[in-house]
Parts: structure tokens; C-alpha cells; sequence
């Protein structure tokens, strides 16, 4: 874990989210024998959500997900006590009790007693500002809000908004832990509710508002928001299931004030939140039915109102494009909002944030909307996000839901990053990184590569692909992947166009070009590069069966200079040292290569033969010809993979079925 290592994990508060956040620390510490301790002054509490724990645990262990001694291992790590004092050896500590601000003062003042000065102190609140719930702390710089989604064991999402006293070294800290245990954690600018809950609780409210002027029913509102939006489920069905109505009540009031005058809370909130009783929602099957006019109506004013709530949270600087999109989409589990408006035309979005801003008083139209539109151009959502340390260009890979998979519009912006890099006199070089600690990039978009249609096509695709890699290979200043995780087909393409490469110490499984087992071969460089870097013999038989090599076994073949702690940390030293010239990075070799007179016998397996023959081709071929030549054969074989039955039968399987299904494939 970089920059924060807790040793020992508190969470305050027993209730409906704080046997979540507990669960997820005890399954990322527990084989690290870090202890987490649940402080409740309930034991009934306390009793609850043990169990609700260990039912959730159970499930795991019925599904796979965990084997019976994790499931051991985790409840053995986690205690659950009334003793703040158990708290005593505690470096980071989670308060999500109720949100009610003299409760949580209250809490921490007593966690202040009881903890060192150096612990991390956050409160998972879901609206208060951390100046406010911090205002009495003793040491501010320590303290912060980390703010979890439903359900907090699973939503990936996390908002880490520290004060105007927050020390800089703990919101880095908080952050770097987070991605490295598997969450995204969004830095947001201090604002009541933060970026995320006003759009859930806002969509709420225009869902409520629609209800209430009678142009349709929760039930319909439920349904026409799912098709309208993307949600997973509907407003009203949320509400249900998180609790959400008493806090949404609340929310709504003080948005009122510190936001927009729009924001309110309905009638018919207020009546729910008195009767106790969940909103009418469709049943498992229930065919729900509208005419055109509701739902044209219900999906513009839906619409309207979602555009004009994300523009005016962007417009408040609490939060980037890039982290609202993100955000919004995963946490909230719905269309990204930029995306969205980019499909439908600036121009257009804005034209139904005016509509509904001019039937709901109070709605504001953001500038940077109107802004946006008059220019013509769609939102940049940036996807590779560049972040300059001692004058080397960090250029991380940002895309979580699909392991930082590669596709046109990422393609782009790393090139657009390169440009930028290259002309800026202040950067030495540049490190290629990916995002958390599971993927460096997992590979291309396979959407983008079905949706293909011609030889001609599929071979303008590689080429144009290769361009990138090609350039980042002619780059006239060091470039170094930063191999934070594991690097598949286009990922490990790219990586090998670095001039160097290390890796995150330990990891079972580096690279792979599972081309084959889709049905194509490699396009973007792979059966070229890889025999250059760690011989043709080792390359043979990961390039025609997809297998992976582990980093122990890449730093053996000399795919990698090393392995470390701190991938990123050690690229951007390298860097700098072959800037200065302290260090030489071999370049790769651009001849031919000698082939071997007979190459090491390959089991295929499922295979395709079809696919293994040009696979074969291509890196027989290319060995034979200068770097340059090779890329060009590879291309152009790779577009011949459109003629065959088998790259279809491998796409619509990998779609259908997943990439762990084996297809199969008819050798034609």
C-alpha cells in the first residue's frame, strides 16, 4: 500500500452502512493481518451488524468468491466492541454513524482522546462540509471526509473531500490507499452534499415533481427513468433500498439555500417520510405501460434536469469533467452525463436544460453549458489524465469499469499528451501508468474490434493504431511504463513501445496477447516487438495460445528492468536518470531477426489452427524483415482475420459469453 499503511482500522458506527465499509477493509487486510475494530455504543448495533457481515460473507463462500478460511480470515480479523478504547492502536479510523453534526463532533472529540495525533481521521458523511464536522477537531490537518456509495462493500466509488486544514500529505495519502485497495476515490472540492448526491437527490426531486403535477406515476417514472437515463434501477426504487428518504428530505432542504433556490423538498417526500412506508415501485416482471406524449415528456424533463445539474456542479469547480463523468456513472449506475450530451449534441442538451429550467423556478442554466454549446464542440472527457512530477510527465490510463481498456478516443488523447510532452521545454520525459491496482490496461476495446467490417477496415485500424505506438517508441525523450498491474493484448503493445519498462513487484500475472482466443492476432505491434525484446523462443508460445507470463518470468526475459514497490515512483527515477544521462535504455532492435531452424512445439488446445496459422505468419514473417516491414505484414494479416468464420465465432463469444468462455471455434 503506498504512502499510508494503516496497522490497525477503526469504524465508528454500526448501522446500515458501517458493517459495509468494515467488510471491505477486512477482505483487502485481513491476509495482511491488519485488525479492523467496530466501535458502537449499541451492542445491539453491534450484534446486527456482525451478522449482517457474516451473511454477506456466507454468500460469497456459497458463489466462490471467497474460499471457506477467508471467510474465517475476515471474521477472525474484525472485533466488534463498546470500548472506544480498543480504538487505542487504531491510525485510521472511519466514523459513519448517523448524520447528525453534534453526534459526529461528538465522536471524534472522543476519538481525538483515545488515538494518536498522527491517525487519520474521516468521516463518512454524506452532505456536512468537513469544515463544519471538523470545526472543534484539535489537529484539523488530519481529518477529512470520505464519503462511501451503496453499497459501500461494492460501489467502487469513493469522495474524498478534505478542508481547507486538511494536510496535503494525508489527502495524497487517502487517495493513493484507496486506488491501491481497489476503490476510485474522487477528489471533491468542499461544498454541502458534495458532487454526487445532489444529482442522485436532484433526479429524485424532478422524478418527485413529475409525480406530484400528475403527468405520471412513481411506477412509470420508475421505468421511462431507466430507459431515459440508463439507470439501473429507478429513482423511486433507490430510495427504497437505501433508506434514503429521511436524509433526502434533509438534503434537499439545505440545497435550497446552498446551492439553488430549485432544490426543495416535495410534498410528497415529506408525506412519505412521515407514513414510514416505501414508494409504490413495479414488481419483479411487472409490465409497466405509459402513452408517447408521458413518456416524451418524463425523458425531456428528466433529461433537462440531469444535464443541468451536472453542468452546474461543474460550473461550481468542486469537480472536474473527468471525475464527473466517472463519478456519476458508476457511482450512481447510469449513462455518463458528458457522453450523453455529446450523443444528443451540446446544442440540443442545452435546448432541454432550458426547457425545463423555464417550467421549474429557481433551475439554473450553468454558463459553462451555454458556453459549451456556442463553441460547437462536444465535452473533452479526459480518459488519460497527465499529472507532471519533478518534470516527468505521469500519463495515467483512467477508464476503472473496463480495467483501462484502450479505445479510439484514449488512442487519441495519448497522442494529443505526447504532442503536449514533447513540446514542453520544462518536461524530461514521460511514464506510461494505468489507473489502480489491478490493470495497466487490459486491452482493446473489443466493442470497437466487432464492430469492424472489412479486411481493409480491420488492417486501417491496426495501422492506424500502430501510429501511436510508433510514436511512442520515436519519442525523443525517455518514455517508461509504469506496469502497475496486469497488461493485455493492445496494454502490453503499448508498454513494449516504452524504451523500459518495470513492474509492481509480485504480480502472478504481467502481460498476455490473448489475441487468439478472440479469433485475430495481435495488430498493434505484439508479434513484432515481443521476439525483439525477449527473444523469438520465449515470444513463440505466449503469441499463439494467449498465455500469460508472470512479472517474475518477464524480468527473467528481460521484458522489464525490475520489479518494485512503487512502480510509478521508480519509472519517474529512471526517467530522470536517463535524462541526465546517468542511465542508457537500450533501444529495441529494428532488424531482422535470425529465425531457428525448428521452433518449440505449442499445445493449442480449443484453438483456432485458421487463426494460428497467421499468427504464425506474422511472426515468422516479420522476424524476417526489418521492424518497420514486420508492423506492415502484421497489419495487413490482421485485416485478413475479417475473412475467416473464426474471428467472428471468437467476438460474438467474448460478447455473449465472457472472456473466460472458450469458444468454439471451426478452424476456418
Amino acid at each position: 500500500m503506498p504512502a499510508l499503511q494503516p496497522r490497525m482500522i477503526g469504524v465508528v458506527g454500526s448501522g446500515q452502512i458501517g458493517p459495509d465499509i468494515a467488510l471491505y477493509f477486512a477482505k483487502v487486510f485481513h491476509a495482511a493481518k491488519v485488525p479492523v475494530v467496530v466501535v458502537d455504543i449499541r451492542q445491539e448495533a453491534l450484534d446486527a451488524g456482525k451478522e449482517k457481515m457474516r451473511k454477506k460473507l456466507a454468500k460469497g463462500v456459497e458463489s466462490g468468491a471467497f474460499k471457506q478460511a477467508e471467510f474465517d480470515g475476515m471474521m477472525a480479523n474484525t472485533s466488534w466492541t463498546t470500548d472506544y478504547g480498543a480504538l487505542a492502536g487504531a491510525d485510521f479510523i472511519v466514523e459513519a454513524a448517523t448524520e447528525d453534526l453534534k453526534i459526529k463532533q461528538r465522536i471524534f472529540e472522543g476519538l481525538e482522546k483515545a488515538v494518536s495525533k498522527d491517525a487519520v481521521l474521516a468521516s463518512n458523511s454524506s452532505h456536512l462540509e468537513p469544515e463544519v464536522i471538523f470545526e472543534k477537531a484539535q489537529h484539523p490537518g488530519r481529518c477529512l471526509v470520505i464519503h462511501y456509495f451503496f453499497p459501500a462493500e461494492r460501489n467502487i466509488i469513493v469522495e474524498v473531500v478534505p478542508s481547507n486544514k486538511t494536510s496535503a500529505s494525508v489527502t495524497d495519502g487517502i487517495m493513493k490507499l484507496y486506488e491501491g485497495i481497489g476503490k476510485v476515490p474522487l477528489r471533491i472540492g468542499s461544498r454541502y452534499g458534495y458532487a454526487i448526491d445532489p444529482v442522485f437527490e436532484g433526479m429524485f426531486l424532478c422524478a418527485a415533481r413529475l409525480v406530484e403535477s400528475g403527468i405520471a406515476t412513481t411506477k412509470q417514472v420508475d421505468v421511462i427513468a431507466q430507459k431515459a437515463l440508463g439507470l439501473g434501477i429507478g429513482p423511486f426504487t433507490a430510495m427504497n433500498l437505501t433508506g434514503g428518504n429521511p436524509l433526502t428530505a434533509v438534503g434537499l432542504k439545505h440545497y435550497h439555500t446552498k446551492i439553488m433556490p430549485w432544490y426543495d423538498a416535495p410534498k410528497i417526500l415529506d408525506a412519505q417520510v412521515a407514513s414510514g412506508k416505501p414508494w409504490e415501485t413495479p414488481g419483479r416482471g411487472e409490465n409497466v405501460t405509459w402513452t408517447d406524449d408521458q413518456f416524451r415528456a418524463v425523458g425531456d424533463a428528466l433529461r433537462g434536469c440531469y444535464f443541468g445539474l451536472v453542468s452546474e456542479i461543474l460550473e461550481s469547480r468542486i469537480a472536474s469533467v473527468a471525475d464527473l463523468e466517472l463519478g456519476v456513472e458508476t457511482a450512481l449506475v447510469m449513462n455518463a452525463p458528458f457522453s450523453m450530451m455529446n450523443a444528443a449534441g451540446v446544442p440540443a442538451a442545452l435546448e432541454l436544460v432550458q426547457a425545463y429550467a423555464s417550467k421549474n423556478a429557481g433551475f439554473k442554466v450553468a454558463e459553462c453549458l451555454r458556453k459549451q454549446a456556442a463553441s460547437g464542440k462536444p465535452w473533452e472527457i479526459p480518459l488519460v489524465l497527465r499529472e507532471d512530477v519533478n518534470g516527468v510527465a505521469v500519463l495515467t490510463f483512467r477508464r476503472p469499469k473496463v480495467l483501462n481498456a484502450l479505445n479510439s478516443d484514449v488512442m487519441k488523447q495519448l497522442s494529443q499528451h505526447l504532442e503536449a510532452a514533447r513540446a514542453d521545454t520544462a518536461v524530461k520525459g514521460v511514464v506510461l501508468t494505468g489507473y489502480g491496482s489491478k490493470a495497466f490496461v487490459s486491452g482493446a476495446d473489443i466493442n470497437e474490434l466487432a464492430a469492424l467490417k472489412t479486411p481493409q477496415q480491420a488492417t486501417m485500424h491496426a495501422l492506424t493504431w500502430q501510429q501511436v505506438a510508433n510514436s511512442v517508441e520515436a519519442f525523443e525523450k525517455p518514455v517508461v511504463c509504469a506496469y502497475n498491474g496486469l497488461a493485455f493484448g493492445g496494454g502490453n503493445e503499448l508498454a513494449m513501445a516504452c524504451h523500459a519498462r518495470v513492474a509492481k513487484e509480485g504480480l502472478p500475472i504481467l502481460f498476455a496477447q490473448p489475441e487468439p482466443r478472440l479469433g485475430i492476432i495481435p495488430g498493434m505491434g505484439g508479434t513484432q516487438r515481443l521476439p525483439r525484446l525477449v527473444g523469438l523462443a520465449n515470444a513463440w508460445a505466449p503469441l499463439r495460445t494467449g498465455a500469460p507470463v508472470s512479472g517474475s518470468k518477464a524480468k527473467e526475459w528481460g521484458l522489464i528492468l525490475e520489479e518494485c514497490d512503487e512502480p510509478v515512483a521508480r519509472a519517474i527515477e529512471i526517467v530522470a536518470e536517463a535524462a541526465s544521462g546517468k542511465r542508457t535504455l537500450a533501444p529495441i532492435n529494428r532488424e531482422p531477426l535470425e529465425v531457428l531452424a525448428a521452433m518449440p512445439p505449442v499445445e493449442l488446445g480449443h484453438l483456432s489452427k485458421k487463426i494460428d496459422e497467421m499468427v504464425q505468419r506474422a511472426i515468422l514473417e516479420g522476424a524476417q524483415k526489418p521492424l518497420e516491414d514486420g508492423l506492415r505484414n502484421e497489419a495487413k494479416l490482421f485485416g485478413d482475420c475479417l475473412k475467416t468464420e473464426d474471428m467472428r465465432i471468437g467476438m460474438e463469444n467474448f460478447l455473449k459469453n465472457g472472456p473466460k468462455a472458450n469458444a468454439a471455434f471451426v478452424n476456418r
